[in-house]
């Protein structure tokens, strides 16, 4: 009887272990959690002294992020392609945009969650953070197409939405289209989902099953950390296409910035963002694995290996905020009426 309880014990502290080992490997490949308690991650996003979140800029940022009035047709919405009922994302391969157009460059909407971590927006990274990147997507002419003076007149016609401004910034406050962007970045800052996976980095080595370990194993032993790495587990610049061509390169013309570098999809939520890759060509997550291992690390990852990345990554199913679908300010009769050209 006690050989059996010293040899429990001992397979007990072995798996420990080989646990507590696993989660420093995947810390020293560069994986950061985001911390469980809402407190302590709100730390890591409410960094601007000049624009401080609090909850009556977090509900009006919400209400223009679902308002379909800030695009010309009065049809889009930000959450129509980042539709935060479908991870973030708009599930098809090209976003869809004013005029039923699929962007020109056949590029897929990357998720807005946890997009407050990445260090770069938009596949190109050509914006440095989310107060700037909302302003892209509201003006382009295959998106939104809304041009600033539009929007500003629109939400300026409508006097509750004047009223909440002046609530969330003060009475002096102008509200101009950067005001208005910068408000419903405010919001997507807030849209973060720790995961079990985060757990297990804080030290719960059983927040991850045996067969979610082996996957996590798995990923840093192929290097796949070379790219998707840090909080985000990607949200950097990186080079493309490295040791293989992409299969479905030639969808589309996009070729990254201008040294070729691209932003690495971060892999939170990934189990709910397909289509994948900057063109959205591959559905299946497997796939995309395989895809990555041959193009990006120049080497075969086998479709059992695959498998069990896949079982790991689902990990990354993170706790979405409650989010409440808000009742919108009624127009006026000084609202600009849609167009549609």
């Amino acid at each position: 009887m006690k050989l059996k309880i010293s040899l429990a014990l001992l397979l007990g502290a072995s798996t420990l272990f080989a646990n507590q080992a696993l989660i420093q490997k995947a810390k020293n490949s560069g994986l950061e959690a985001i911390p469980t308690d809402k407190k302590e991650w709100m730390k890591l996003v409410d960094t601007d002294k000049n624009n401080p979140i609090t909850d009556a800029k977090i509900e009006l940022g919400k209400k223009l992020y679902f308002d379909p009035r800030l695009s010309r047709s009065n049809l889009i919405s930000c959450n129509t392609c980042h539709n935060l009922a479908l991870g973030g994302a708009d599930g098809v391969p090209a976003a869809i945009g004013h005029g039923w157009t699929a962007n020109p460059h056949h590029l897929n909407s990357p998720t807005v969650y946890n997009s407050v971590f990445f260090k770069a927006q938009f596949w190109d990274g050509r914006s440095p953070h989310l107060a700037d990147q909302a302003q892209g997507p509201i003006q382009a002419g295959p998106e939104m197409a809304a041009p600033p003076a539009l929007v500003e007149e629109r939400i300026n016609s409508i006097p509750a939405y004047v009223q909440e401004f002046k609530t969330a910034y003060g009475k002096d406050v102008k509200v101009d289209f950067e005001t208005i962007t910068s408000t419903i970045a405010l919001f997507e800052k807030v849209l973060v989902t720790p995961s079990r996976f985060d757990e297990f980095l804080e030290g719960n080595d059983k927040a991850l099953t045996k067969d979610e370990q082996e996957g996590l194993n798995i990923f840093l032993n192929k290097g796949c950390t070379a790219c998707h790495t840090g909080i985000a587990l990607g949200g950097t610049m990186q080079p493309f296409q490295i040791a293989k061509q992409y299969t479905f390169i030639n969808v589309g013309d996009f070729s990254g910035d201008e040294n070729g570098m691209v932003k690495t999809p971060s892999l939170r939520n990934i189990t709910e963002t397909a289509p994948y890759f900057h063109n959205g060509q591959i559905w299946s997550l497997n796939e995309a694995v395989k895809e990555m291992g041959s193009v990006q690390l120049g080497i075969n990852i086998s479709d059992a290996e695959a498998s069990k990345i896949v079982t790991f990554l689902k990990s990354l199913e993170g706790k979405k905020p409650d989010i409440t679908y808000p009742k919108l300010p009624a127009s006026t009769d000084k609202t600009p009426k849609p167009t549609f050209d």
